[in-house]
């Protein structure tokens, strides 16, 4: 009996053959067997303070890697808690294998203590979700899961182990299933005739990137075409770094919910060619209000519907092999407008005022400004949802994939404190720094034990202005005045140095950058407190609202 193989153990070797590298979660008394299978296996069990902040790890390590991560929790609320990341990452295209308790199958038919239709709950945020019936299904549900997580379009998976089954004995000769690696076909002649047919009549063609881009390393290619072309290059907030801001033609990010600077790029284009864009990084209207410009979709999968995104052409298959086949196709050079250029010098002028800009507290350019100088090219930066977000998003230069880590799918506060964490585990040779606002800190600041237990370097910068910043702006901009945003804060330094981290407190403009640079020098975790003036705010959208165009 000693020698049998439990359920649970087999799937821990289910995990190990996937190539799995960490489990994120908190234990329950249901999956016990579990959690001490992962005693004698390489995968390192990272214990969290909270369900939602482990499955938002789990997203990170899917989204910096490819393959799918891991969050593991008990049955009921443990399950409950882990929903939030996982349809975060369902609706950001992130590759997510989530695994609870559930009750054993000798109770579930019934009321029962803790029992709750678990993969009911699970079926609508998720790509697949599914009881496991008995131990010999182990192999193949794994294997299921993992395959459909990490496909094209990627997404979410859940599996619902129940607690007699995963104490139970595996049948003789259960082993894990080998992965298999989906290739993506090369472009059709026929797709590329057609694009080709399209641009040539075209005049003002821009390139937009988006998450899909950067999930295929398609950054090489992106940018070969472009300069083939002598086109422009938009990017969306998930796209960031997949085309580098310091290049004379990207134009930087768009999503802002004003009509930004980006977007006059989008004015006067004839044909969109959007590279690996997904409907729900952002509202297509943004580009095309008229529903005039054509566009030609390139991307592993077809392109959702939508009356502001009329795909004239579809060029599906893998994404870096067809833009280098678009490129031999349409071997052509456009004459470059002048907004391009125009577009730049407004984004590199705002982001020179701030550097320059010594009021405190500290205005958001500022702060965007001191953060980009204290990073090299290849560091991390996650930046949480709120103002913060919108202030990185346009203005922080990204110049490689993955470097500027947004959520903009379901655009989830508190992701970016246990996502920084995850990403210092998954990338150690690159620094990584969490970019949050006060309102989100506190949603997963219990998180900073997790990093302090596990000796996992963790910088956080909170953008500090005891308000639900965001939502002011919104109210504000919308409704001339607000209501219910303001609360309180406690002191952050103290605070910090309660966990055992450093904590830092900005006292004028000049300290950010030193702070930054000795906090993101330093092994251990920081916390630093920056107080924002967030009057800017409205100051932005004002000055956006008077710009016109074409340049």
């Amino acid at each position: 009996m000693a020698d049998e193989t439990t359920a649970a153990e087999l799937l821990v070797r289910c995990l190990e053959a996937e190539g799995v590298n960490q489990v994120f979660g908190i234990p329950g008394e249901e999956n016990i067997h579990f959690v001490d299978a992962l005693r004698d296996s390489p995968i390192r069990y990272v214990l969290t303070r909270h369900e939602q902040a482990a499955s938002f790890m789990a997203e990170i390590t899917g989204r910096l890697t490819g393959r799918a991560g891991v969050v593991s929790a008990t049955l009921g609320p443990g399950a409950i808690n882990l929903q939030l990341g996982v349809a975060d990452a369902q609706t950001n295209s992130t590759p997510l294998v989530a695994l609870s308790a559930q009750v054993g199958l000798s109770r579930i038919y019934k009321e029962s203590h803790q029992a709750v239709d678990l993969v009911g709950m699970f079926r609508p945020i998720t790509k697949w979700a599914e009881l496991v019936p008995g131990p010999s299904a182990v192999p193949e549900m794994v294997r299921r899961a993992f395959k459909i997580a990490q496909t094209e379009r990627p997404g979410a998976t859940y599996l619902a182990v129940p607690q007699d089954v995963e104490g139970a004995a595996a049948p003789d000769g259960a082993v894990p299933l080998p992965p298999d690696r989906v290739r993506y076909e090369e472009p059709s002649p026929g797709q590329l005739e057609r694009a080709a047919q399209v641009l040539a009549d075209a005049e003002r063609p821009v390139l937009l990137a988006g998450h899909g881009a950067a999930r295929h390393g398609a950054g090489p290619a992106l940018l070969a075409l472009a300069e083939t072309w002598n086109v422009p290059v938009a990017t969306t907030f998930h796209g960031k770094g997949v085309f580098p801001d310091d290049h004379p033609l990207a134009l930087g990010a768009v999503g802002f919910m004003q009509h930004d600077y980006v977007n006059f790029g989008f004015d006067a284009a004839d044909v969109v060619v959007a590279v690996g864009y997904e409907l729900q990084e952002f509202d297509p209207v943004k580009i095309n209000p008229g529903r005039d410009k054509k566009i030609i979709h390139v991307h592993a999968f077809p392109a959702e519907v939508d009356a502001h995104y009329p795909v004239a052409v579809g060029i599906e298959g893998d994404i870096a092999r067809s833009l280098t086949a678009l490129a031999s196709a349409v071997p052509r050079r456009f004459e470059a407008g002048p907004a391009t250029v125009k577009i730049r010098e407004l984004l590199a002028a705002e982001l020179d005022r701030g550097a320059a800009d010594d009021r405190y507290p500290l205005r958001p350019q500022r702060v965007v400004a001191d953060t980009r100088a204290a990073l090299g090219r290849e560091d991390i930066v996650l930046a949480d949802t709120g103002a913060v977000k919108m202030w990185m998003a346009r203005l922080y230069p990204t110049y490689a994939a993955n470097t500027c880590l947004i959520s903009n799918g379901l655009s989830t506060m508190g992701f970016a404190l246990p996502g920084a964490i995850a990403a210092a585990l998954v990338r150690p040779e690159v620094r990584t720094l969490a970019a949050v606002g006060d309102g989100a800190f506190l949603m997963h600041s219990q998180e900073i034990e997790t990093a302090m237990r596990e000796s996992v370097p963790l910088t956080v910068l909170v953008w500090e202005d005891d308000s639900y910043g965001l939502i002011e702006w919104k109210m504000n901009l919308e409704l001339g005045r607000s209501s219910s945003v303001r609360f309180a804060n406690p002191d952050l330094v103290r605070y910090a140095e309660s966990f055992g981290a450093r904590g830092y407190r900005v006292g004028a403009a000049g300290e950010l950058l030193p702070i930054l640079r000795e906090a993101l020098a330093d092994d251990g975790v920081s916390i630093i407190s920056c107080p924002v003036d967030y009057t800017e705010n409205m100051r932005l959208t004002d000055r956006l609202g008077e710009l016109s165009g074409p340049f």
